[in-house]
């Protein structure tokens, strides 16, 4: 791993510190290369790092906060609320280049909405998705996407979701072309919503994506497919 700055908002989740500060000094005794930011309250974060390893303190620093989002904040007053709370200070380092990427494990809408508020969606995708990447049966990984950030989503999303996670599967799985699936009622091409059918006609009109069409939730373990995309799936 090449050296990596990440900023945490150590106060999110539902523990908080007594948490996220032991989980960051254990990924940072894993990888030699993590430099992490900790935002939040000095005094709180500090008293869990009181005997950590003084080779691990080197690639700490604190970062403060005046105050937290609370977990069951509704997200749009919780983002007219957020200057100076820990989840937004950790995302505001990202924007000034001080860290890579932001982690946090706090109100998962408040997080989105700031993510999209304060570093802005790349050209050509419009919301943000919640990912996650399953162990299949034939001992590899599936990307699933999306977890329900967005519980309408119509074919252009679809798309570039499909896009996010083939783009997640090739450079960070390794996967070389990866197999890309849209999650559906049927296999048949007659199936599904409108969005669905659309989403399908554009990708598989795509040579830039792998398409290889429906799948059926029993198919989510099976290691048919490299990336599955999902219309509005629960967060798992």
């Amino acid at each position: 791993m090449t050296r990596l700055t990440l900023a945490v908002d150590a106060m999110g989740g539902d523990f908080g510190p007594c948490v996220t500060v032991p989980a960051a000094l254990q990924a940072l005794a894993s990888h030699s290369q993590l430099v992490l930011l900790l935002v939040g309250d000095p005094d709180t974060i500090s008293s869990f790092l009181a005997k950590a390893d003084s080779s691990l303190l080197r690639r700490v620093q604190v970062i403060p906060a005046e105050s937290v989002i609370a977990s069951d904040a509704k997200p749009s007053q919780a983002i007219r609320q957020s200057r100076g709370s820990s989840m937004r200070v950790a995302l505001e380092l990202v924007v000034a280049g001080k860290a890579q990427a932001c982690i946090s494990a706090g109100n998962t809408g408040a997080l989105m909405g700031l993510a999209k508020l304060l570093l802005k969606p790349l050209d050509g995708i419009a919301r943000p998705a919640l990912m996650t990447v399953l162990p299949h049966q034939q001992q590899g990984k599936t990307v699933i996407l999306d977890l329900g950030a967005n519980v309408d989503s119509d074919s252009d999303m679809l798309v570039q979701f499909a896009i996010m996670g083939a783009v997640m599967a090739e450079e960070v799985l390794e996967i070389r072309q990866p197999r890309v699936a849209l999650l559906n009622i049927g296999q048949e091409e007659t199936k599904g919503l409108e969005s669905i059918r659309a989403a399908s006609a554009v990708l598989r009109a795509s040579p830039q994506i792998n398409y290889i069409g429906y799948l059926e939730g029993n198919d989510l373990l099976t290691g048919k497919t490299d990336v599955l995309v999902c219309d509005a799936l629960p967060v798992m």
